[in-house]
């Protein structure tokens, strides 16, 4: 009975080595099954980024349809001007209400009465903007018609292209430049009236760039719009254009 007794506590220990011993294997097992499985991370990480590629990519073209949307219509509404008065009227221009480069409130019918020549663009454009600017004011300079054209700067970036910024900013190409800006509201229905396009891009804090649409407007005493002028075009070739239309208004008037 002893004998027996002893040999089955000394057994015990054993049972229980043994079970120890299974659970630690099959605990060994689960963690080297574990191990085996494949890591899930890794094409999370690829899908990611496929679909950043895709997102981009679908932004890339938006972006580049509205633009080429927004050239055809003027291309069209320049056309239908040139064609003549049977076709109508371009939907180009309208009201607006801004402030001049003075602090002085002013409207579209501020400028009646005299041709003008406007430029939508902004003061931190660092080459096109100065570029356009100059051809237009030596346009201004050139054209011999007899007439007053008056060349108008409107701002896009209403948020940095403050009064005082715009004022500093016109000295430096003419001194009848005149150089309107406003709220970010009243600037959106200036360019939507004249059917311009624009666009913040690289956008890092306080310091940005504006994409926006490159053209001149030609617009007659009545503030309608007669043509505009592309990129291509250089300041003669402006001043030439701006000279044959108010020629063969004057022509139309008599």
């Amino acid at each position: 009975m002893c004998s027996n007794a002893t040999i089955s506590s000394v057994k015990q220990p054993n049972a229980e080595v043994d079970s120890k011993t299974t659970n630690e294997q099959g605990q060994g097992s689960g963690e080297g099954s574990q191990q085996g499985k494949p890591v899930r991370g890794g094409p999370i990480s690829w899908a990611s980024f496929l679909l950043l590629i895709c997102t981009g990519a679908g932004l890339i073209y938006y972006y580049d349809r509205e633009k080429r949307r927004h050239i055809e219509e003027m291309n069209k509404s320049s056309n239908e001007v040139k064609q003549g008065p049977s076709v109508g009227k371009a939907a180009i221009g309208g009201e607006f209400s801004l402030i001049d480069h003075n602090g002085k409130s002013v409207t579209d019918k501020s400028f009646l009465g005299q041709w003008n020549l406007i430029y939508f663009g902004f003061t931190h454009c660092p080459d096109i903007c100065p570029e356009e600017l100059q051809k237009l004011v030596n346009a201004i300079d050139k054209q011999k018609s007899g007439m007053e054209v008056v060349p108008i700067f409107i701002s896009v970036d209403p948020e940095r292209d403050t009064v005082e910024q715009i004022g500093e900013y016109v000295k430096e190409f003419h001194p009848k430049l005149i150089g309107l800006t406003g709220s970010p509201e009243e600037v959106k229905k200036a360019a939507r009236a004249y059917r311009v396009y624009y666009m913040k891009t690289e956008e890092e804090g306080s310091d940005y760039l504006v994409d926006h649409s490159i053209v001149i407007y030609l617009m007659d005493p009545n503030m309608q719009f007669v043509k505009y002028f592309g990129k291509n075009e250089d300041d003669s070739s402006i001043a030439d254009g701006v000279i044959r239309e108010i020629k063969q208004r004057v022509r139309v008037d008599v």
